[in-house]
């Protein structure tokens, strides 16, 4: 099963952007955890920060992966683009926040993305990809 983990804007910057928050992991140092942890999965990943980017990913892989690990960061909450990129694409995306969006400042609890993916996971940290993956795997309509 090939599985796409999409991490947007200022995700390249895990470990060291306001801890506090997100944790002092890299999220490379956390994809080699995942690799060991779902040995079976072929995990492809890709950040930016460019939202055109973003939706260009989903349009390269999204016809042919199994599955779809999206955090859009900020994204999320604005981009009719990257919803609309993927309810083109049929592989089933789930939704991935580090934080709990509902702790958090009022414009984060909106997003353009949940109406269109099989799930939504956040406030767990990393371990939020964990919990997407496993839905992936264990979870058919």
């Amino acid at each position: 099963m090939q599985v796409l983990i999409i991490n947007g804007p200022n995700l390249n910057l895990l470990g060291v952007r306001e801890p506090d928050v997100y944790g002092s992991q890299s999220f490379d140092s956390h994809l080699e955890v995942l690799k060991q942890n779902y040995p079976k999965l072929d995990l492809v990943y890709f950040q930016s920060n460019s939202e055109g980017a973003l939706i260009d990913c989903i349009h390269q892989y999204g016809f042919d992966v199994q599955g779809i690990v999206i955090n859009a960061g900020a994204y999320t909450h604005t981009s009719v683009a990257l919803a609309d990129a993927l309810a083109a694409v049929p592989a089933p995306a789930v939704e991935v926040h580090l934080s709990n969006v509902f702790k958090r400042e009022s414009f984060r609890h909106h997003s353009f993305l949940s109406p269109v993916v099989k799930g939504v996971v956040g406030g767990f940290g990393l371990y939020s990809y964990n919990l997407a993956l496993d839905a992936l795997i264990n979870y058919a309509d």
